[in-house]
């Protein structure tokens, strides 16, 4: 068919002009996408994977089309941002098909499942679950929840095909879910308590990581990511919420001294008369406050006592504890009163008493694993931070946000054919050396 050139430079200005609308309408939302959402810093940039890495690729792995990131059928793995975010708002638009199932990764170290060693906030399309795809789910299982831990409201994704929008916060324990403007989880991670998820989610923990998507074969669309960071402020001796402060920064209050010779041992205390006990108290409490001073909201050790103990007994808790040691310095930190999680010097030369493995793990341990996954360790003069789960015999830690012992047994040493014991006091051990500690908090994790 002919075109009249009269009708066909009409038809090319309506072109134009569709395409300059087209273009304006994209700058306009933009702009107000912009002012509506101050501080947030998009995570795509709608042709690569600058900024991304993928981890385990299998099959085709992730790509880019049409302004969107797809994880391909029959492929995936995990496609994780290359900067670590801590406390955030993610904002992102997700079009899944027919049975799709992915998930977001979120405080995610690069190695490890990170639905176990970070979090897993659940991709899961509803229909294809309802219908048995993948057998009989979890609560915790379906979409938005906090994969096998904290199970998320069902009912707000849109059908197969269309896209959905979700707003992921994660403030502290906080985590926020919301989809297509639904709240489908506000919960605080402390309400996990099963031992068992627990011990089986050292990723609940972790305080940093990476924001990743977590590919399991299926096709579907991410467009329009961004992330906005919040500020989180800390000041020394101030316990984070859930938390409870066992140093007040002033004074020795709240703590006690370890009983002399035999009587450091919890068997040998614990067969002690009232009378008994409380003498050996009296004169051990002469010889805290002897040793052991407050300066400049710090525990500081002389060097020449003995350990300094809590003054109540715990269970199973989540212990913060921060430490400092000098030059070739050798400490720990005693659970339920039974020794230790390692604090000694691996960097300074020579190491000795095998310090080069680092601190964190239970030095006095036999049967079960002695030494950490890792160093993580801070050169000599700063600051270190162990984060310590105790439940029941077990335990994972952190040291300066690394985990370096993960569900590992702490074995009785005062006598190895009875198990831990079920309480006891936590005590800030020492080997002759001066030593730092403040910022000391803990959780009591409720038994199940």
């Amino acid at each position: 068919m002919k075109i009249h050139p009269a009708d066909f430079s009409t038809l090319l200005h309506r072109i134009k002009l569709a395409v300059l609308a087209a273009f304006v309408s994209v700058a306009f939302t933009s702009c107000v996408t912009a002012q509506q959402e101050p501080g947030f810093v998009s995570l795509f940039d709608g042709k690569t994977l600058a900024g991304w890495t993928l981890v385990g690729k299998h099959g085709p792995g992730y790509g880019v089309t049409n302004g969107v990131i797809y994880c391909a059928q029959g492929g995936g793995g995990n496609l994780f941002t290359e900067k670590e975010y801590d406390d955030f708002i993610l904002r992102f638009e997700f079009k899944l098909e027919d049975g799709s199932n992915n998930g977001i990764g979120i405080r995610a170290p690069l190695g490890g499942d990170a639905a176990y060693a970070g979090m897993e906030i659940q991709i899961l399309e509803e229909s294809a679950a309802l219908r048995g795809k993948w057998g009989p789910l979890h609560e915790e299982q379906y979409h938005g929840s906090v994969y096998d831990c904290i199970a998320a409201k069902k009912g707000a994704l849109k059908p197969p095909g269309q896209w959905n929008t979700e707003e992921i916060t994660a403030r502290g324990r906080q985590i926020t879910v919301v989809v297509n403007g639904q709240t489908i989880l506000d919960a605080s991670l402390n309400s996990v308590t099963d031992p068992a998820k627990l011990m089986k989610h050292p990723g609940l923990f972790r305080e940093r990581g990476h924001i990743g998507f977590l590919g399991h074969n299926d096709y579907l669309e991410f467009r329009n990511l961004r992330v906005k960071e919040l500020p989180r402020t800390e000041t020394d001796n101030t316990a984070p919420e859930g938390f409870t402060a066992l140093f007040n920064g002033k004074n020795l209050d709240g703590w006690k001294g370890l009983l002399k010779g035999p009587n450091d041992n919890p068997i040998k205390r614990a067969a002690l008369t009232p009378e008994q006990k409380s003498e050996a108290q009296k004169e051990a409490d002469d010889d805290m406050r002897a040793h052991w001073k407050v300066e400049n909201g710090e525990f500081v050790f002389d060097g020449k006592g003995r350990s300094l103990c809590t003054a109540k007994d715990y269970a199973n808790f989540e212990l913060l504890v921060d430490w400092k040691i000098p030059a070739h310095g050798d400490s720990g930190i005693y659970l339920r009163g039974s020794p230790q999680v390692q604090i000694w010097d691996p960097h300074s030369q020579p190491t000795k008493h095998g310090s080069e493995v680092g601190s964190g793990a239970f030095y006095n341990n036999q049967k079960n694993p002695s030494k950490p996954l890792m160093v993580a360790d801070k050169p000599i003069g700063q600051w270190n931070r162990f984060r310590i789960i105790m439940v029941g015999e077990r335990a994972h830690i952190y040291l300066n946000g690394e985990l370096v012992t993960r569900e590992t047994v702490l074995e009785n040493y005062w006598d190895r054919n009875q198990p831990l014991f079920a309480s006891g006091q936590i005590e800030l051990q020492n080997h002759g050396d001066a030593l730092w500690f403040k910022n000391i908090y803990i959780r009591e994790i409720p038994a199940k």
